[in-house]
């Protein structure tokens, strides 16, 4: 069972909708928890994922299209290599 604050599990249920090759932004998923302005919270939460390939946080990035942090073992890199594998399209890989 996951364990989180009421907050992280509920982003972390929206990160799980995000399907295999496709992205979201913070702010994206902010808006679907209806937590408009928590973007940074979400960003946070995303660092905090106990689970991340089953709860796919390298699915998240930022608004402005850079790929954001990533902190499971690997860090970006790995965020890179996971979009890549899924033929994620993305205008900057920073």
């Amino acid at each position: 069972m996951l364990k989180g604050t009421k907050f992280q599990l509920k982003v972390w249920r929206q990160i799980k909708k995000i399907q295999k090759g496709k992205i979201k932004t913070y702010l994206q998923i902010a808006k679907a928890i209806k937590k408009p302005k928590a973007a940074r919270a979400v960003a946070n939460a995303c660092g905090k994922n106990p689970y991340p390939i089953r709860i796919p946080c390298h699915r998240v990035i930022r608004s402005d299209g850079l790929l954001g942090g990533y902190s499971s073992k690997g860090g970006k890199r790995k965020k890179i290599e996971l979009l890549k594998k899924e033929k994620v399209k993305l205008k900057l890989f920073n």
